[in-house]
């Protein structure tokens, strides 16, 4: 037996990390890395932040400078709830910092992650807009007024300002990336919920037609047969007998078939019902209680009798019982006698039941108040067959149903 489990752990996405762990990763790596940066490059910096050789050294990080790389990782706290108003506040603590002419050492990933969250978040036009209007201040500003005086930093040069707006895009480009990604997550997700939403009404309608026709034959029995005991009680006690040995049989049928029906809704890892499924196999007992709650039927079957898909198999067995259930309930006065014929094709099989009662009014079909003939309809729509009802040639009603059997995948009844 496999061990394997259909839901595999997985490592948690960076957006379902808490709030709080990119800044706390992020602000250590950006204090550190600014000491490194500030000692290790012997106060030269990027080509666009380099000093002149007489004032070359970057200043010293002060308590406002390690101030400005704490709250760069701060502010990415309220990155989900505020990602426009983050991504500004961000993006002017990283141009303070910069123009103070500290050594700049990792000090852009907060900006990057302001970034990457604004874009996801669906705010494109801002960060890229402002992306542009920032380093096109950042670099015009450096280069009008870039020297000792007023600003410590020098102007920028070429090769400078092509490196900063190539990293400037590929972080915006990874941006969207994420973005892309993030959206084909969410759809999936939307999908998947949608697909289960959609099941689990199919699955209601199913057991609601289960419970249907379950109850509404075998109820129909009991009320009838009830009905003949009160009435043959006193004057024929045998027959009265033989009435409620059939309300017996028919409510233990409906108490075997409900607990297989409501069986379904059973946690998982409890045992089976041991019940057989409802199918043409049993047949002969449907038509056996319909004999003993006094429906005279006869059944014919034609064909190459063989098993059926269990969709097939279920739907032509409900909507013989159901049938049955209508004879019972709505022939009418007088001897009534039924027929089910079951005729096996190669590539379908087709269930008629005839009548020679009055027959159900369709009206409660059209009408939606009645749930049998229309939930006979749609069991065989459902497997792609066809379904009539209504009255007969010479007098009584027909149903007839025409279910395929041939690649039709089995639905087994849970």
């Amino acid at each position: 037996m496999s061990t394997s489990s259909p839901h595999h752990p997985r490592w948690p996405r960076p957006a379902e990390w808490p709030v709080w762990v990119v800044p706390l990763l992020i602000q250590p790596i950006q204090i550190v890395g600014s000491f490194g940066a500030q000692r290790g490059r012997d106060g030269h910096g990027p080509p666009w932040l380099q000093k002149e050789a007489v004032t070359s050294e970057f200043a010293s990080l002060n308590g406002w400078g390690i101030a400005l790389l704490i709250a760069g990782p701060a502010l990415l706290l309220f990155r989900r709830r505020y990602p426009r108003q983050t991504l500004v506040a961000v993006a002017a603590v990283t141009a303070t910092y910069i123009l103070a002419n500290h050594a700049p050492g990792p000090v852009f990933l907060s900006l990057c992650v302001a970034l990457v969250a604004a874009v996801v978040a669906g705010h494109r036009l801002l960060a890229w807009a402002g992306t542009v209007v920032t380093l096109t201040g950042m670099l015009g500003v450096t280069w009008l007024l870039g020297g000792d005086d007023p600003l410590p930093v020098s102007k920028p040069d070429w090769a400078g300002s092509t490196m900063v707006v190539g990293w400037a895009l590929v972080v915006l480009t990874g941006a969207e990336l994420v973005r892309m990604r993030s959206t084909q997550l969410a759809e999936r997700a939307r999908t998947r919920a949608e697909e289960a939403r959609r099941q689990a009404s199919e699955e209601r309608l199913r057991m609601a037609r289960e419970l249907h026709d379950v109850l509404a034959h075998n109820i129909s029995m009991i009320n009838v047969q009830a009905g003949v005991a009160l009435h043959l009680m006193d004057d024929d006690p045998q027959q009265a007998r033989t009435a409620l040995a059939a309300i017996k049989e028919a409510s233990k049928e409906a108490l075997t078939e409900m607990r297989s029906v409501i069986g379904a809704l059973r946690a998982e890892g409890e045992t089976a019902p041991r019940s057989p499924t409802a199918g043409l196999s049993r047949l002969e007992e449907l038509l056996d209680r319909a004999r003993n709650a006094g429906l005279p039927v006869t059944a014919k079957t034609e064909g190459d009798q063989r098993p059926l898909p269990a969709g097939t198999d279920l739907a032509a067995y409900r909507i013989v019982q159901e049938s049955l259930t209508n004879v019972s309930r709505h022939a009418g006065p007088g001897p009534v006698t039924a027929e089910v014929r079951i005729a096996y094709g190669e590539h379908e099989i087709s269930v008629q039941v005839d009548d020679d009662g009055r027959g159900v009014s369709l009206l409660d079909d059209h009408a939606g108040t009645g749930s049998g003939i229309r939930g006979m309809r749609e069991r065989a729509t459902a497997l792609g067959g066809s379904f009539t009802a209504g009255p007969r040639p010479g007098g009584g009603f027909r149903v007839r149903a025409t279910l395929p059997i041939a690649d039709e995948p089995e639905r087994e009844a849970r």
